[in-house]
C-alpha cells in the first residue's frame, strides 16, 4: 500500500501520453486526476479516497474544460461566420459592364473580377456601361448597388500631401 503512490504516477504519465495521440483533449484531465490521487496516496490517504479524488476531479476538470474551452475551440459555436464569398462583397467597388436596361433597371457589374447580376438599391436609379458602383448588399446571386459619388478634385483635401 506504500507504494500505491508508484502506481498513480505511471497512470498519470500514461493518460499524458495518451492524450499527445489523441484530439479529445480528455485524458490530460485523468492524468491530472491520477496525479493528484497520487499527491493524496503520499501524504496516507487511502484507497478509497485515492480513488475518489480521482474520479471526482477527472470528471470536473473534462466538465470544466467542455464549457470554458468549447467556446474557444468549436468554430460552430462562435456567432461571428467570417466574411468570404459573397458575405465579402458588401462595401466593395464595382464597374458596371452592361448598362440598365428593363423595368428593374438590371444591370451586370464586375466585381473581384467575376461578373454579377445586380440591381439598384432605389427604384430611379439607373447605370451607364463603365459606372463605378458600391455594393450594398446581396441577395442569392444578385447585388443590390448604387452609384459611387466622385468628389471632384477641386474639393479634396490638399494638406493630405
Amino acid at each position: 500500500m506504500q507504494y500505491l503512490w508508484v502506481g498513480w504516477l505511471l497512470l498519470a504519465v500514461l493518460f499524458v501520453v495518451a492524450e499527445i495521440f489523441t484530439t479529445g483533449f480528455v485524458l490530460l484531465w485523468f492524468g491530472v486526476g491520477a496525479a493528484l490521487a497520487m499527491v493524496v496516496s503520499l501524504v496516507g490517504g487511502g484507497l478509497g479516497l485515492q480513488v475518489g479524488v480521482f474520479l471526482v476531479s477527472s470528471v470536473v476538470l473534462t466538465a470544466l474544460s467542455r464549457t470554458i474551452f468549447l467556446k474557444y475551440l468549436d468554430p460552430s459555436s462562435r456567432s461571428v461566420t467570417p466574411n468570404v464569398g459573397a458575405r465579402s462583397l458588401p462595401g466593395q467597388v464595382g464597374t458596371v459592364v452592361t448598362a440598365s436596361n428593363g423595368v428593374r433597371g438590371e444591370s451586370e457589374i464586375k466585381v473581384y473580377g467575376s461578373i454579377w447580376r445586380a440591381l439598384p438599391v432605389e427604384a430611379d436609379i439607373s447605370f451607364e456601361e463603365g459606372q463605378e458602383v458600391e455594393v450594398v448588399r446581396v441577395d442569392g446571386t444578385t447585388l443590390y448597388v448604387r452609384p459611387i459619388q466622385k468628389t471632384p478634385e477641386w474639393r479634396m483635401d490638399r494638406t493630405l500631401n
